[in-house]
């Protein structure tokens, strides 16, 4: 089978199954999820839901965040790592957008501070419905493991799975994937026995033979 034909076999098949909405951060609002995506850099969207309510209580806008402390604002962000370097993006990005908005371009979002590509993405496809690949770890480890690209370079990994996709179906196609392997495909010990994608997946046997080689050795007579 065509790579091209499997992907959209997968695409299908994770759209059945998985939540029709799959949202991991909780700000709607442009500005407010633009900044929540840049804390979400090297932590959990868990810990970033929690900051973000204290930060947007102190600063609601973008106005507000650019005259905000430094320091103040570290004080709050803490939790999400690099707070010093996170700080400083999100208070700059804030000063480049207290009179226009979010930018809906890949070229306009790339040049505000803090923002690369996965972060444009996030807000290119969630909030403008724009077609969008977004390659984090969870991403980056599915679609390696499926067979769909051999690189873990993000801006080939965008740049192949763009090429296999029409338009139309990149951002859901990047939602489901990631969920899949947040709840399924993980890291450690991917959970091939219940994947709904396992027999499009070159992996599978790999892990399954692994896992019953694991087992013999603990049944094993001493």
């Amino acid at each position: 089978m065509r790579v091209e034909e499997r992907i959209v076999q997968i695409f299908e098949i994770l759209d059945e199954t998985l939540p029709k909405e799959i949202q991991f951060l909780d700000e709607r609002d442009p500005f407010r999820f633009l900044i929540s995506v840049i804390l979400s850099a090297q932590t959990t969207d868990r810990i970033v839901n929690v900051v973000v309510k204290e930060l947007f209580a102190a600063y609601p806008d973008a106005a507000s965040l650019a005259h905000a402390s430094p320091s103040d604002v570290e004080a709050i962000i803490y939790a999400t790592g690099f707070y010093r370097a996170k700080a400083k993006n999100i208070i700059a990005a804030s000063k480049e957008l207290v009179d226009k908005p979010v930018p809906s371009t890949m070229e306009e979002l790339v040049t505000l501070p803090g923002v690369g590509r996965k972060t444009a993405s996030c807000v290119l496809g969630d909030i403008y419905g724009k077609p969008a690949i977004i390659v984090d770890t969870h991403f980056s480890r599915v679609v390696n493991r499926l067979g769909l690209v051999d690189t873990k370079d993000a801006e080939k990994v965008e740049s192949l799975i763009k090429a296999l996709l029409p338009p139309e179906l990149q951002y859901r196609f990047s939602m489901t994937v990631n969920l899949w392997g947040r709840t399924v495909c993980l890291a450690k010990r991917p959970e091939c026995e219940r994947c709904a994608i396992a027999p499009l997946c070159p992996s599978r046997d790999v892990f399954l033979q692994k896992y019953a080689n694991e087992r013999a050795r603990r049944h094993s007579p001493r």
